[in-house]
């Protein structure tokens, strides 16, 4: 597997260990719909979370969070738009982007920026 694949898949563990520890129930990973993918689907507090999770090893290329563009936030609506029609059990959603740096193999960063929009 490719170097910045394997970096990717990392993250995403580390991102979905850091939202159980902070009390986040875990519906979906991965989940697909035609060309639509979020990263983590999850819940607290009665609200849903689309969340979009991004990784980066270094600040050459910016910060994680600086390569979630509109089109990345128009397609997690969309998938949403067709989670919900399956799951219309919930009236409150909400979407997030999950940033993880690794600065070495023992320290990282990981920042949860809630209820983002266009």
């Amino acid at each position: 597997m490719a170097r910045h694949l394997q970096l990717g898949k990392r993250g995403e563990e580390e991102g979905v260990k850091f939202l159980l520890e902070n009390g986040f129930a875990i519906l979906e990973r991965n989940w697909r719909f035609r060309r639509w993918e979020v990263d983590v689907i999850a819940h607290k507090n009665e609200v849903l979370h689309f969340i979009e999770v991004k990784t980066r090893s270094s600040k050459k290329y910016g910060l994680p969070e600086e390569h979630v563009g509109n089109k990345k936030i128009i397609n997690l609506i969309h998938a949403a738009e067709e989670y919900l029609y399956f799951n219309h059990q919930w009236k409150r959603i909400q979407f997030d982007i999950l940033s993880i740096r690794y600065f070495s193999a023992q320290h990282r960063s990981v920042y949860l920026i809630e209820d983002v929009f266009l």
